[in-house]
């Protein structure tokens, strides 16, 4: 979507341009323009360095830091979350500067959603925000990204941590992360590709293995949990294809320490775009690009959303020949559905799935999740 955020997340920024009509500001000017030209595009050979790349790049016009997990209370109930800021850069066009601490330069968005597993319940929250004064915002150099009072930070007890802080009416999370492996780096060159154009990209990058232990708040009880985490940054300035509608985007942590992130761009003729593609990471930390002719996902059945009448893929088969990996999907929660009017004004499914297959011949299972864009009204807009 990245986070982009398929798998990618590519991002949900179609809807950003709606938001800022929402926020009553001017739209967004078109990649040609000479105020969205100031943007830097994602090119090959960016150099990653951690922690900077952690932080903002206020140089890039879309932006969003993602987090999705499995949580597990001391009585061994199950959860998934997700926690997404997003950051839109808006430019002042050939105008003097405006020097006001009111000036909006960016709109922050987020999105926070908990699956109560053992319940069959799904809640979300969203909000949108100006930059000024405080109250919201994203640093260069280092992770602090907040609206309000939701916040993902370095973790000041551990430097390589993160710590994650949300909360709504009836539902919080206070989780401590420690990543068990480096940053995993997606695509070619630096760049993640979402098509053929120069600089239709996005810098895009992955903590793919996240201890976490922390609190929920449910309904005024607070729960002790641990689990796994899967964190997601990505940046970027260029529009998609026009011939694209949507993404479906998977991330898997298997049992074995493998992980896999793929992304299907989806045309509107119903066929994949050739800039779908993967990351495989080995338990060890070692990498393999995975490009779309290596990747095959059937989707085995549907689910028919009550609330947007979107028909959603709901059970998949994925296979990786190269690493001769079956994994099948399937959602522990049928409706995971984010309805998001009051931000990115997005409909899309974002779930936590369970996995189980065969990797080298040998049994494996884990744990995920999946995001689904475009299936409530076709995904139209760019990074």
């Amino acid at each position: 979507m990245e986070h982009v955020r398929l798998a990618v997340v590519l991002g949900l920024s179609a809807g950003l341009f709606a938001a800022e009509a929402q926020a009553g500001l001017p739209a967004i000017e078109t990649q040609g323009s000479s105020a969205a030209a100031k943007f830097h595009l994602a090119l090959p050979g960016y150099q990653y360095r951690f922690p900077r790349d952690h932080g903002s790049h206020d140089e890039f016009r879309t932006e969003w830091w993602y987090y999705t997990g499995h949580l597990v209370s001391v009585e061994g109930r199950r959860f998934g979350y997700e926690l997404t800021f997003f950051r839109r850069g808006i430019r002042e066009g050939h105008s003097r500067p405006n020097p006001s601490r009111w000036a909006v330069r960016h709109l922050y968005f987020a999105h926070f959603a908990l699956t109560e597993v053992d319940e069959g319940r799904f809640r979300y929250r969203e909000k949108l925000s100006r930059a000024g004064l405080g109250k919201a915002g994203a640093e260069p150099g280092g992770l602090h990204v907040w609206i309000d009072r939701w916040i993902a930070e370095s973790d000041p007890s551990d430097g390589n941590g993160h710590h994650l802080k949300a909360s709504a009416e009836q539902f919080a999370i206070d989780l401590s992360l420690r990543p068990e492996k480096p940053p995993v780096i997606h695509g070619r060159g630096g760049i993640s590709r979402k098509g053929n154009a120069t600089g239709q990209a996005s810098h895009y990058y992955s903590m793919t293995r996240l201890a976490t232990k922390g609190t929920l708040m449910i309904d005024g009880r607070e729960r002790t949990v641990t689990g796994l985490s899967w964190m997601d940054h990505e940046f970027g300035s260029a529009e998609l294809g026009e011939d694209l509608v949507g993404w479906d985007w998977f991330s898997v942590q298997l049992k074995d320490r493998g992980e896999l992130m793929l992304y299907l761009l989806r045309r509107s003729d119903g066929s994949l775009s050739p800039a779908s593609s993967g990351t495989f990471v080995f338990a060890d930390g070692r990498t393999r690009h995975l490009s779309h002719v290596e990747l095959r996902v059937e989707v085995l059945d549907h689910w028919v959303s009550q609330a947007s009448g979107a028909r959603y893929p709901s059970h998949w088969r994925i296979s990786v020949a190269p690493l001769d990996l079956t994994l099948e999907l399937r959602p522990l929660l049928a409706d995971q559905e984010l309805i998001t009017n009051k931000s990115t004004r997005v409909t899309y499914w974002e779930g936590a799935v369970t996995v189980a297959g065969t990797r080298d011949g040998a049994d494996v299972t884990g744990q995920g999740y999946v995001e689904l864009t475009g299936y409530a009204k076709p995904f139209t807009q760019g990074l």
